[in-house]
């Protein structure tokens, strides 16, 4: 992925300083609506973020997943607010897997830190945010939902204000500039006539977008900023089904997995016979991908499949890892001793100037955490059905078009064969962005005859298959002056790889990077760092 995106930036760059007129176009150029080709009778969309329908439907599309951080309600909010309803009045939905949602400042967070400024580290957020979107990355986490969205989804919201403005100035032959939005409506304050918007959408879709629009000022905001209702507590107050785990579809199957524990081995032996005689139990199916290899069990209930899991009777082969608290404890010291790694950052000379300093001016410490699971209330589950050439998939995912892509891969077609529908989430905290539950779910719905499979983890299968925090080690050497405060440090950290993992699971056959900066992305010079840092 490093190398993938080097080389969209290189290519940005060229076209950029070079005046490919082509290259640029193809860039700046804002995707198709992904909505377009799914309008139900009486709809009209304006642009990826929202439909009105000629019942008065409003529906606001939310791109990114919500799992208890109040995004579907943020996200609307700023699309209502330009378009001038309450929130009452929007239904929100998630919409398709498309790159015409990716995140931009996912990617351009990581481009240079955070209270970075001039143009070096605006032009690398920007070449940053642009490779996102044309490698289409549709992904919740980091905290930048809100960010993304900020501008993106007020524009929609203001942009079709204007062009349901404008269609209300053509019906009523007047200048637009007369007119004002309010609560759902245009009005014409010099004849007092008001026209809904169910009334205009229709012609107003139908009107070219504006080039540009002007956004509310902050003082003349009536829902940013104020405590607002969540969309979804009526839903989650009632215990509607609203997450993936809730999932009912006809003729429905119900599946477990039991994947091994030991990542990145197989089994060397397995006896399924006593799994096929638990009643219920249908077929036991064996599995193998990146993100780890061993049996699904499809049954007639979920209960069944999880007795046919644990009669399963798997040795496991060994892992080529330390196996052991004791032993992974002396590898991290082993590597803070080593000398080895590379070097995230570095100003001023913090090695030599504690190497002169006074001792009773230098403080060392050492610092471990463990492995973390994100023990996630909802366990992992994912519901597919594969009919003919086309594959459904039922989940809660941060990343959908990982998810589409991964088990289009997985099932053998294009990625146009494959629908995910996005679910809410009983938790997600960055677990979700993984993509195995749904793989799996794919795999065995290749096994049950076009039936649906809803994939349900056991707790212990989740505890145990994590996309875990890594255990890591740091050794930190400081000095501090009396009347000075600190004036030098030296950070080294060992871990095991972050990104390398994630690469291997979902990009297997691209090379991981050699820096692996997000194990120390604390890592950078912060204002209040001292001058010796390293």
């Amino acid at each position: 992925m490093g190398r993938v995106t080097r080389r969209i930036f290189l290519g940005l760059g060229v076209a950029a300083a070079g005046g490919l007129a082509v290259g640029t176009w193809w860039v700046r150029a804002p995707h198709d609506n992904p909505l377009e080709d799914g309008l139900a009778e009486g709809e009209t969309t304006f642009n990826p973020w929202l439909k009105i329908a000629e019942d008065g439907t409003i529906t606001v599309i939310v791109p990114r997943a919500e799992m208890g951080q109040g995004v579907t309600t943020t996200l609307a909010a700023l699309v209502a607010e330009e378009l001038e309803v309450p929130l009452s009045a929007v239904t929100v939905d998630p919409g398709p897997a498309d790159p015409a949602y990716h995140n931009a400042a996912l990617l351009a967070s990581g481009a240079a830190k955070p209270w970075a400024t001039g143009w070096t580290a605006e032009l690398a957020r920007d070449l940053a945010g642009t490779g996102a979107k044309v490698l289409g990355l549709q992904i919740t986490g980091g905290s930048t939902s809100t960010i993304d969205a900020y501008e993106t989804m007020r524009r929609a919201g203001a942009t079709a204000r204007v062009q349901l403005v404008r269609a209300a100035a053509a019906r009523w032959d007047v200048e637009a500039a007369g007119l004002r939005a309010e609560d759902g409506a245009v009005v014409d304050p010099a004849s007092g006539e008001r026209l809904a918007y169910a009334e205009l959408a229709a012609a107003a879709g139908a009107l070219d977008a504006p080039g540009d629009v002007d956004l509310k000022a902050p003082e003349d905001w009536r829902l940013l900023g104020r405590s607002l209702p969540r969309v979804d507590m009526e839903a989650k107050c009632s215990g509607a089904p609203i997450f993936a785990i809730d999932e009912e579809l006809p003729e429905m199957l119900h599946a477990t997995v039991r994947i091994s524990p030991r990542f990145g081995v197989g089994a060397a032996s397995v006896a399924t016979e006593a799994a096929l005689k638990v009643p219920g139990v249908l077929k036991v199916v064996p599995l193998e991908t990146s993100f780890g290899r061993g049996f699904g069990v499809v049954a007639a209930n979920t209960w069944a499949a999880f007795k046919g899991a644990e009669a399963l009777e798997i040795e496991w082969e060994p892992a080529d890892y330390p196996a052991d608290d004791a032993a992974q404890g002396a590898a991290l010291a082993e590597g803070l001793a080593s000398g080895e790694g590379f070097e995230a950052m570095a100003e001023g000379d913090a090695p030599a100037f504690l190497a002169s300093a006074p001792a009773d001016e230098v403080l060392e410490l050492d610092y471990e955490v463990p492995f973390l699971a994100h023990a996630t209330m909802e366990p992992m589950n994912a519901t597919a059905r594969l009919a003919g050439p086309s594959l459904e998939v039922w989940t809660g995912t941060q990343a959908p078009g990982l998810v589409r892509s991964l088990c289009a891969a997985a099932a053998g077609l294009s990625d146009g064969r494959v629908t995910v529908h996005q679910r809410m989430m009983g938790g997600g905290f960055g677990r979700r962005a993984e993509s195995d539950a749904a793989v799996y779910a794919a795999l065995l719905a290749r096994e049950t005859d076009a039936r649906p499979v809803k994939v349900t983890w056991s707790r212990e299968e989740d505890m145990s298959h994590d996309g875990y925090r890594p255990r890591a080690r740091a050794r930190i050497r400081a000095q501090a002056r009396p009347g000075e405060g600190l004036v030098a440090l030296d950070v080294r950290v060992a871990a095991p790889p972050l990104i390398a993992s994630v690469m291997a699971r979902h990009y297997p056959s691209l090379p991981a990077p050699s820096a692996d900066d997000p194990m120390v992305e604390g890592r950078g010079a912060p204002p209040h760092a001292p001058p010796h840092t390293r």
